[in-house]
């Protein structure tokens, strides 16, 4: 029963976002593809999803792609799984992930990456309830292409271009015809250090989901997907050559403008918008919707012990109150054999109803296979 009960939930998001009168009585900054925000590898979700200005992992193939250069090992494979909902009783919504990067030279390296996300099996129902509509299975993915090069012995540069494919439902619904939507955005990543061996501040920015926008049906309405600004800072503390201690800040804000209300004029002109005008539309305030409360914060920290085994902590914050005002603890580990390392992370449960985490409860995964 729990199960058919946030069946019935997750498609009743779907259908409330594709039609644009019933989500535009709130001001909030709505977007297509919302799992693009979502931080897909079990290392930063241990550390609240910061990733930004933390030292080189093989997983900022999701997060800061400029560090890829600074690599000890010239090729990584990697895999993440995610649960989605597991604490309310789902198993077959997830988030899951794959990506290589191989290392051309001492300066540059190419990246590839997959996100897959599923919203499970979904029933669905005509006015009187009757299931007498074929099911689908809900679905997005995003492919990722990328180069990233060392502009300076201090500065790395990161560019990335990615395809993205939204199928949430297809046929006739009512007296509308629903198709998957596509686009093509792209990533603007920078690193800095301090020191040549990482010791000291680190500072990171990225601009990401940077392209078109997306539809699902022949109407004009084209919807943003989640173009974001991001910008961290971080300090590694090496104690000796065995211990050393990580710690940092990443503060996030998207560059989509809020959504309109109900007055078809301002719907018109929102949905009219140009993709670039709509990033600097985004910076103005809306009633209802302060500059301050598009902003999302995480903080962590991470011990390092002989590059072998790690601990981590972290804490999120997002003050959006019409989102649900998300605030959670992390914690996380990993070890590394031969050249193998194994992350793991856990959200800690916080809130309840709609202030739930989806995450909550949740035990993340992730491998890294070095050659």
């Amino acid at each position: 029963m729990i199960q058919l009960k946030y069946k019935a939930f997750i498609f009743s998001c779907i259908t409330l976002f594709l039609s644009h009168s019933a989500w535009s009585q709130i001001n909030i900054q709505n977007t297509a593809v919302p799992f693009m925000l979502i931080s897909p590898d079990a290392r930063s979700g241990g550390m609240g999803n910061l990733s930004l200005a933390m030292s080189p992992d093989a997983n900022d193939l999701f997060g800061n792609t400029a560090k890829l250069p600074y690599m000890a090992e010239k090729q990584g494979f990697l895999i993440n799984y995610t649960p989605w909902l597991k604490d309310l009783g789902l198993t077959d919504v997830y988030l899951a992930s794959a990506g290589y990067y191989k290392k051309l030279n001492a300066i540059s390296a190419l990246n590839s990456s997959l996100r897959f996300f599923s919203l499970g099996n979904i029933d669905f129902t005509d006015e009187s309830g009757n299931t007498s509509l074929p099911s689908q299975r809900p679905s997005e993915f995003s492919y990722d292409l990328g180069y990233s090069v060392l502009l300076t012995d201090k500065l790395s540069m990161g560019v990335t271009l990615r395809y993205i494919h939204s199928k949430l439902v297809s046929g006739p619904i009512q007296t509308t015809y629903y198709r998957a939507g596509n686009t093509l955005s792209g990533d603007i990543a920078l690193f800095y250090k301090q020191n040549e061996n990482l010791q000291g501040l680190h500072a990171g920015l990225l601009l990401s989901n940077l392209g078109g926008k997306i539809s699902y049906t022949d109407n004009d309405h084209k919807y943003f997907i989640p173009a974001n600004m991001g910008l961290g800072v971080g300090y590694l503390n090496k104690f000796d050559a065995e211990n050393s201690l990580e710690f940092g800040v990443d503060v996030n804000r998207l560059l989509v403008p809020v959504s309109p209300g109900s007055d078809k004029a301002a719907i018109d002109h929102y949905f009219s918008q140009s993709v670039v005008s709509s990033w600097f539309n985004s910076f103005t305030a809306k009633e209802g919707m302060p500059l301050g409360e598009s902003i999302k914060a995480s903080t962590g920290l991470e011990y390092n012990y002989v590059n072998r085994f790690y601990l981590r902590a972290g804490y999120f914050l997002d003050n959006n109150k019409n989102l649900g005002n998300m605030q959670y603890f992390t914690i996380g580990t990993s070890f590394q054999y031969q050249s193998s390392k194994f992350n793991i992370s856990y959200l800690v449960p916080s809130g309840g109803g709609l202030l739930k985490n989806p995450l909550s409860n949740t035990i993340r995964f992730g491998s890294i296979f070095y050659f």
